[in-house]
């Protein structure tokens, strides 16, 4: 499964991936003597660590329950770690003051305990399959995995720790899949991925079972192969519908954008070199965009890096040359709270100066610009953001309007979480900007966060610009089509033409309805199955 998401899209393998673990933990569950061989060791009495597995050994339920775990913790680290490898890409983090150790040390840190989160997501579901394994009708069995699947992750993506959602091993090749989350966003994904794994592997359960009767065995095993084939069908031809209807947009909606792609790394960012290079680049390339055209710029994430007030702002050639050309644009900055906090922002700014609007980032990184449970660990941990200053929250229901309608915006992170931009396009968001800088990180992470965004674009029937500092940025259709997308590490500038939309989905008019539809279904059929069998014994 570590395979499957950008960049190295080998999407197929999420339809069959999680097949072994299923059956390992079907197998494990209904035979308790399965690996039992990991116990077989003769104890060393000398080492506390043998003395330890000696006694797990003389407590049969619970190292049935430490055997059953191993299995989910393993995949689910195999998946997790591999996709969020990038996240060592942090280290070294010298250039923000953190010695050589201290930042290999931050980087494994950040990336085992990330991984391991996930991980817990799988031990939990795996307990649930576990428990109902033995004691349910394969129907059952499925309903329940794949409601508690999708259940988890609407847990998981509430909170801050939250990336590699299930579906997103489909972006950004399989389109036709990725369009089923216009019904109930990305979990309608994750339930056809969860569902078509789970009739895979029943019937390989099924044939590998010592039946008594043969004919049954056969029967069984066709019916639950052939349901996962029909069924992985069925998805795929709903959603190849949804992508093959037009968009029909009409040129009176047009939107003429430039993006600037400065590509200053983060090294240099924060000294005076990179400073002025971003100044320059900023401002040339606003020149140059204006001068053939555009309605509007796009920069960056804190592409401009200092705090955005009336005295700074009147100081710099970029504030200047917005006067001279009385063009707008959205720029990306730090912004200040009226009770003195900094944020990370993107302001409309008008042609004449005036701050039109204002977005301040909601999704915040831990670690990198906010540190958890501060009055705690802010003790023990550096700050690892650039700025002195605490970098807070954004309102998790701002609007931003801009002079040419309602926007809906995310900065980097926010890229991740679907409501955030289901929200946003619910109250009439009619385009997508996102602003990201991910230099500190590999391009394995600017491909996946790049797939992320055209999820978004997807769920929501809209069209989205990027810009990034050293990519990818993009422009994205309403389809997923990546009509235009930069080079990593270069410095760019383009201009794309998207049309405002007032479409809503499905899923931006009732949310993730599925989730609760398949956790109704789920505690029927599941109290129906217990009923049943408590009356027919």
């Amino acid at each position: 499964m570590g395979l499957t998401p950008a960049p190295m899209n080998v999407w197929p393998l999420g339809w069959v991936a999680l097949v072994p673990l299923w059956m390992a933990i079907a197998f494990e569950s209904r035979n308790s003597a399965i690996l039992s061989f990991f116990f077989h060791q003769k104890p060393i009495q000398k080492n506390r660590l043998f003395s330890i597995l000696k006694t797990l050994k003389q407590e049969p339920k619970l190292r049935f329950w430490l055997r059953l775990w191993a299995f989910p913790l393993v995949w689910g680290l195999g998946y997790h770690g591999v996709a969020l490898s990038w996240i060592l890409g942090i280290h070294p983090m010298t250039w923000m003051g953190v010695p050589w150790w201290p930042s290999l040390a931050i980087a494994l840190f950040c990336w085992g305990f990330i991984s391991l989160w996930g991980a817990g997501l799988v031990v939990v579901w795996a307990t649930v399959v576990a428990i109902a394994t033995t004691r349910t009708h394969v129907i059952t069995r499925l309903i329940l995995a794949t409601a508690t699947w999708c259940i988890l992750e609407s847990v998981w993506s509430a909170g801050d720790l939250w990336w590699t959602a299930i579906a997103y091993t489909q972006s950004p090749n399989n389109l036709a899949i990725l369009h089923l989350s216009q019904l109930s966003g990305p979990n309608t994904v994750a339930a056809a991925i969860v569902a078509v794994n789970g009739a895979i592997a029943e019937g390989l359960i099924a044939y590998f079972k010592n039946y008594r009767e043969e004919g049954r065995s056969v029967r069984r095993v066709r019916g639950l192969l052939v349901t996962a084939l029909i069924l992985f069908c069925t998805v795929h031809a709903i959603g190849f519908y949804l992508l093959s209807r037009p968009l029909n947009d009409l040129g009176d909606r047009a939107l003429k954008v430039g993006l600037i792609q400065g590509n200053i790394p983060n090294e240099i960012k924060l000294n005076y070199f990179g400073y002025q290079k971003a100044l320059y680049g900023y401002t040339t390339g606003y020149e140059t965009l204006t001068d053939r055209g555009v309605d509007i710029v796009l920069t960056p994430e804190t592409a401009l890096p200092y705090l955005w007030t009336e005295t700074s702002r009147e100081s710099r050639d970029f504030y200047r040359v917005i006067l001279e050309k009385n063009i707008p644009a959205w720029v990306g900055t730090f912004a200040q709270t009226e009770d003195g906090n900094i944020t990370n922002s993107l302001l409309t700014v008008t042609g004449t100066g005036e701050t039109y609007s204002r977005y301040d980032k909601t999704k915040l990184v831990p670690l990198g610009e906010y540190i958890p449970f501060e009055d705690i660990l802010g003790k023990f941990i550096d700050r690892l953001s650039p700025l002195d200053a605490h970098l807070v929250h954004g309102d998790k229901h701002q609007i931003f309007e801009t002079p040419f309608g309602r926007a809906i915006v995310g900065i980097c992170y926010d890229s991740a979480f679907p409501e955030h931009f289901r929200r946003q396009a619910a109250a009439g968001g009619q385009f997508i900007l996102s602003a990201s800088n991910d230099a500190h990180y590999t391009p394995v992470q600017m491909h996946q966060h790049n797939a992320l965004d055209l999820m978004r674009a997807v769920e929501s029937d809209r069209w989205i610009v990027r810009a990034t500092n050293t990519g990818l940025s993009s422009v994205i259709d309403p389809h997923g089509r990546i009509l235009w997308r930069s080079q990593i590490n270069r410095y760019q500038e383009h201009i794309a033409t998207i049309y405002r939309r007032d479409t809503q989905t499905l899923y931006v008019r009732w949310g993730d309805w599925l989730t609760r539809c398949l956790g109704i279904l789920a505690v029927i059929v599941t109290g129906l199955e217990w009923r049943i069998r408590k009356f027919s014994s």
